[in-house]
């Protein structure tokens, strides 16, 4: 079975030549998002919450390009990024929602994939309050980590290493949140065509 960092290669391979083929902004910068793996897509809910100072879940049009730049996003012109935002503000308020923006950026999932990714979830989030911390993982199997192995790390330092790669490299906070950890999934997914090999690999990951 394929690892992570090999699934990540493939997807951002993908994402990068069907980039090259496409006219249509939207799907542009989404796959600009994909050929960044997995990262691109899963911090892009956080990048934005950071970015929504007063915290009304609205962007501007700046606001937007300003974000997406700082994202990583240099390859979509000013022209690209109007159009994509023109598309959001159905409402003509000069304002895009953050959350519908990221949920049309996070790419589907059949809802059987939807379904395995959410029982891993909830397999570990015990508290029910839709966040995984390291105290949440308890059962998780670590004695395969090489670090732990050698002796280098502790237990809970495995953990909170594990989190982190659902987390943003630039914003860590020990936590996942459910949409964090479907997006996770949803863009590593892309390089998965078939769904029995993805629910093999939900399974064998978590223990399912």
């Amino acid at each position: 079975m394929a690892n992570i960092s090999q699934l990540q290669n493939e997807l951002n391979n993908k994402a990068k030549k069907q980039k090259l083929n496409t006219k249509d902004p939207v799907e542009k910068v989404k796959l600009a998002l994909l050929g960044r793996g997995v990262a691109g897509i899963k911090n892009l809910s956080r990048w934005f919450r950071i970015m929504d100072d007063d915290r009304n879940q609205k962007l501007t049009l700046e606001e937007f390009k300003t974000g997406m730049r700082d994202f990583g996003l240099h390859d979509v012109t000013d022209a690209e990024f109007a159009e994509v935002f023109k598309r959001f503000d159905e409402d003509g308020s000069g304002t895009i929602d953050v959350t519908e923006f990221y949920q049309k950026m996070r790419p589907a999932m059949s809802q059987n994939r939807l379904n395995i990714v959410g029982q891993a979830f909830s397999k570990f989030d015990k508290s029910g309050d839709g966040i995984i911390t390291t105290d949440d993982l308890g059962e998780y199997d670590i004695s395969h980590h090489p670090k732990y192995i050698n002796g280098e790390w502790k237990p809970k330092q495995c953990l909170e290493e594990f989190l982190k790669s659902f987390e943003s490299e630039k914003h860590t906070d020990g936590t996942v949140t459910k949409e964090e950890f479907i997006a996770y999934y949803s863009a590593l997914s892309c390089s998965i065509d078939d769904d029995s090999y993805f629910d093999l690999m939900m399974r064998k990951a978590w223990g399912l």
